[in-house]
């Protein structure tokens, strides 16, 4: 039996690397991981093997995610020598809100990196699996997309996008009766790099480890999920900021 292959794109993220920790840990795969840092990719891939020896662990640069054509190419570059079986959407960043009020490009690169650039990796990755008649797509948003907040309207934005997009993929392969799974992931706040600036002062949130975060990921996308919250704690706390009326929310200094 041939082993499972899992991509990941945006492999060196905390919460991918963790993932990707529980995966070699179970069973010898066929790993792909991409990402803009090599000598990241490297290192992460140097612990995979040593975690499982037996596994096939490969790395490809991705430098470039604004260009349409490199994402299709990356995507292409997937399907040998085998297509994945589960592929993972992980890339993002927490821009600096306030100058991204003051500074459209920042605002506009932002927006591409956290909503439009994993929107494309999405569809480029569903159409592969489609042909290739089997599959299960994992796209990372956040809670932020939920609900607009001033604190974070920017990234929230892109993960809004991001949330909408998978329902509408979601929505078209199930109307298809298509074998092809997708998964939207929303974490709530993570103890990663990208967050490390948050965990001081006085609003500091509390934070889910991203061991934890992953685990849910990965059982998750085990059990095809169309929304998986990580923790799971996040599905009733974003139902209820969901739910409060405009003239209640709008007081409230989130």
């Amino acid at each position: 039996m041939s082993r499972k292959h899992i991509a990941i794109i945006g492999a060196t993220s905390a919460i991918a690397e963790h993932c990707a920790r529980l995966w070699v840990e179970r069973e010898p795969l066929t790993l792909t991981l991409i990402g803009r840092d090599e000598e990241k990719l490297r290192r992460i891939a140097a612990d995979l093997k040593a975690r499982s020896p037996a596994s096939e662990i490969a790395t490809r640069a991705q430098a470039d995610l604004t260009s349409v054509a490199a994402i299709a190419q990356c995507v292409a570059s997937l399907q040998t020598p085998a297509p994945p079986d589960v592929a993972l959407v992980a890339f993002g960043l927490l821009p600096d809100q306030a100058a991204c009020e003051q500074n459209l490009q920042a605002n506009a690169d932002a927006q591409w990196i956290n909503g439009v650039a994993p929107a494309l990796y999405a569809e480029a990755l569903a159409n592969a699996m489609q042909q290739a008649g089997r599959g299960t797509l994992a796209v990372i948003g956040s809670v932020a997309g939920d609900r607009g907040r001033k604190s974070n309207y920017v990234y929230g934005a892109a993960k809004g996008l991001v949330a909408r997009y998978m329902q509408g993929l979601q929505h078209r392969l199930a109307l298809q009766k298509s074998p092809v799974r997708a998964v939207l992931i929303k974490p709530g706040p993570t103890d990663t790099p990208m967050t490390a600036h948050l965990k001081t002062g006085t609003g500091r949130a509390s934070m889910a480890a991203p061991e934890e975060v992953a685990r849910c990921i990965v059982r998750g996308i085990d059990r095809g999920r169309a929304v998986v919250y990580a923790p799971g704690k996040w599905a009733l706390i974003m139902l209820i900021v969901r739910c409060l009326p405009d003239f209640v929310f709008r007081r409230i200094n989130l």
